[in-house]
């Protein structure tokens, strides 16, 4: 296990499975990749819990070697892992989906609605003696969220549930997503299908939920940034590269849209040095928060135990992402 995760988690693979686990002490710090490189090359591992900070490619699993037969992702995105690479040589992946659904969702609409209303940089000024006036007619406005339009670009597990957060604000909703949903769930849900383009038009509020691959890197663009309003909010817990940032910059300072809420940044950590958008009022940003409450971080790290255990005996994890590989059933412990 590449980070200390919970003791639970831990006590659960050891009792369960009966297999010794080697946990990296860092909490904060992420392995470094020669200190990883050199465990597995020394470690014989059956099976590798990573953190979704840890590059698995296709040198780390030529080095783990053959005995190394299943990578339980504690993330639910698994675009750290060479999929491919780890098919061809056997490997299962699994990751951790639905445990994290509300809580990325919670995050996601906190941040749409602190960055609309002005909350961070209205906070900033009590906070540093600038409130002068006691109030006025004028002063702090922000945006309303109830009642307004929201796109959900990428509408799976957690964009599903950003709508139930939607409805209970008024709100109306749309979506685009690879594949569209049928009529009769779009009626279920209560929400309207757009094409990309229509979608960044029509929108007060865009939020991103789509995985990070070939496609979707710098998804969010120039050309899409301008389709926006100049009123519009964008909001991204996905993955960073999905947005051109540069770009997001441009569109922030010439006001193009109105502001934007982060969890996630293109390079992580960010920080004022490097990133000039930690320099504008208009965007409220967040170190990558979106599953981080104890009771979703215990549930992902159980998530991953779990998939091991499974592996270890004998059956196919529940969460497997590449169900053409061999079947658990086929390996040996």
């Amino acid at each position: 296990i590449t980070r200390k995760i919970f003791d639970e988690a831990v006590e659960f693979l050891q009792s369960e499975s009966g297999a010794h686990v080697d946990v990296y002490p860092g909490e904060d710090d992420a392995i470094p990749r020669d200190v990883l490189k050199q465990k597995l090359a020394e470690g014989n591992y059956d099976a590798l819990i990573p953190m979704l900070t840890d590059k698995i490619d296709r040198e780390i699993l030529d080095i783990a070697g053959d005995k190394l037969k299943i990578v339980s992702n504690f993330a639910v995105g698994y675009n750290n892992i060479s999929v491919p690479d780890a098919t061809e040589k056997g490997v299962m992946v699994t990751n951790t989906p639905d445990v994290l659904n509300d809580s990325t969702a919670d995050c996601a609409f906190m941040l749409m609605m602190a960055v609309a209303r002005r909350l961070v940089e209205t906070d900033k000024i009590v906070r540093e003696g600038k409130w002068e006036k006691p109030w006025g007619p004028k002063m702090f406005l922000g945006s309303d969220i109830t009642g307004k339009t929201l796109g959900i670009l990428g509408m799976g597990r957690i964009g599903v549930e950003m709508v139930s957060r939607a409805k209970g604000f008024k709100m109306k909703v749309l979506y685009n997503k690879h594949n569209r949903y049928d009529k009769e769930t779009e009626q279920t849900l209560g929400v309207e299908y757009r094409d990309m383009d229509d979608l960044l038009r029509e929108c007060d509020f865009i939020s991103l939920h789509v995985p990070l691959t070939k496609e979707t890197t710098h998804l969010i663009g120039e050309r899409e940034l301008k389709l926006m309003k100049p009123t519009a909010f964008l909001v991204n817990t996905a993955r960073g590269p999905v947005i051109d940032e540069a770009a997001l910059y441009k569109a922030l300072k010439e006001d193009w849209i109105a502001g934007a809420g982060l969890d996630v940044h293109d390079v992580e950590p960010t920080n004022p040095q490097t990133n000039p958008l930690l320099s504008l009022d208009n965007i409220v940003v967040a170190p990558h928060i979106g599953s981080a409450t104890i009771d979703t971080r215990l549930a992902m790290a159980m998530r991953a135990a779990t998939n091991v255990v499974e592996f270890l005996k004998g059956k196919q994890p529940s969460d497997l992402v590449n169900p053409e590989v061999t079947s658990a059933a086929d390996h040996t412990k």
